[in-house]
């Protein structure tokens, strides 16, 4: 019995004298890996799909339920519904919401636009980076004092589209949603007071938002007068399949289908890993260990190193996922997973939506 008891001791001690005095014990991630799919909802998109690898959980929402996200840092930034292409810019010369007439903002409405090809609409937009706490917004960061805070006009964007969509198509949006008038103020230290109006009315409309430090943003919706739950809490998503504006240099703003974003407000972030030519796709996936993953090729700075690179949606052979690359990402909790997809379309075992109809990506991933 003593020389068990010993032997016991003794590699205990062994295993533990393995592990450096400063070093953490390694990370394993809960799930195993699986195939999945995000229901951004078919040929429209109407959603927006929240995903978090580590649990497989997913949220989704309308890309309508809301219009403005709050950040909940130490910074007072606010930012736009990129997923329904809204706009904002400042109202020159005005601190007063209830002096803006529609004839004050008629000029403007012409400027405060998404997707017209005039390369000079990105300053009516967020950064398409979303390196918020630090980038520019479209909205300014919210000033000390109030009378500094400007009025914006808001172009509200569009709604979902609701017709018939040819099969491998998509329309990213719908009827036109309005123009507001948009004032934020902060509220003491952990929140912000917005004043909003319709353009043409004489008063406004206000409402206050406290800053919940569990999420990166607390969200607002202008025409339901009232605060919604959009993103999971700020360690508890990944990546999010969406809509999205972004930019293109020299054309100014466009707006992409299928688009894949970090958390990278969060922690997470994301790199492509490229297949040499003439290996074997599933070899290289397949083979590829956490001693293969570049730290350096992290970015956290830009939400978009996965965005639409994944697919061809005018592919020699039609819609198509690229075969040649796979992304590496990593998650708020300093998780490692491999990630690649799989299909962009519903296929005719698929329980809704007809076969081909875009809307519906698939992909599969595993812990490194």
């Amino acid at each position: 019995m003593k020389k068990l008891l010993f032997l016991l001791i003794s590699t205990s001690f062994i295993f533990q004298s393995c592990l450096r005095d400063n070093e953490d014990p390694v990370a394993v991630s809960p799930i195993i890996g699986k195939i999945d799919s995000a229901d951004v909802g078919g040929a429209s998109e109407p959603n927006q799909v929240w995903y978090d690898l580590s649990s497989g959980d997913k949220t989704l929402n309308k890309r309508t339920d809301w219009d403005l996200a709050f950040y909940s840092g130490d910074e007072f930034k606010v930012i736009i519904n990129s997923s329904i292409m809204m706009a904002a810019g400042k109202i020159p010369n005005v601190t007063d919401i209830n002096q803006v007439k529609e004839s004050d903002v008629a000029t403007l409405k012409t400027k405060v636009q998404v997707a017209n090809f005039d390369p000079n609409n990105v300053t009516y937009i967020d950064d398409v980076k979303g390196n918020f706490p630090t980038s520019y917004t479209a909205i300014e960061e919210v000033k000390v004092v109030d009378s500094d805070n400007a009025v914006y006009l808001v172009n509200m964007g569009k709604n979902i589209y609701t017709g018939s969509i040819p099969i491998g198509s998509v329309t990213t949006g719908g009827t036109d949603r309005g123009w507001m008038k948009l004032q934020i103020v902060r509220n003491g230290s952990s929140a912000y007071k917005i004043k909003y109006a319709n353009i043409g009315e004489t008063t406004y409309k206000e409402y206050i938002i406290n800053k919940n430090t569990d999420y990166n943003f607390n969200y607002f919706s202008m025409t339901d007068n009232k605060e919604v739950v959009i993103q999971p809490q700020k360690q508890k998503w990944d990546l999010c399949f969406t809509v999205f504006t972004n930019v293109i240099e020299g054309a100014g703003t466009y707006i992409y289908a299928d688009f894949v974003t970090d958390n990278i407000v969060g922690g997470s972030a994301s790199y492509q890993v490229t297949i040499p030519a003439g290996t074997p796709a599933s070899d290289y996936y397949n083979n590829f260990t956490a001693a293969d993953i570049d730290i350096s090729k992290f970015d956290h700075t830009d939400q978009r190193a996965i965005g639409a690179n994944w697919r061809n949606p005018v592919g020699t052979n039609g819609l198509e996922v690229y075969g040649d690359r796979f992304y590496v990402v990593k998650d708020p909790e300093g998780f490692y997973f491999k990630l690649r997809f799989t299909r962009m379309t519903k296929t005719k075992t698929d329980q809704y939506g007809e076969a081909g109809e875009r809307g519906f990506p698939q992909f599969e991933y595993k812990p490194l």
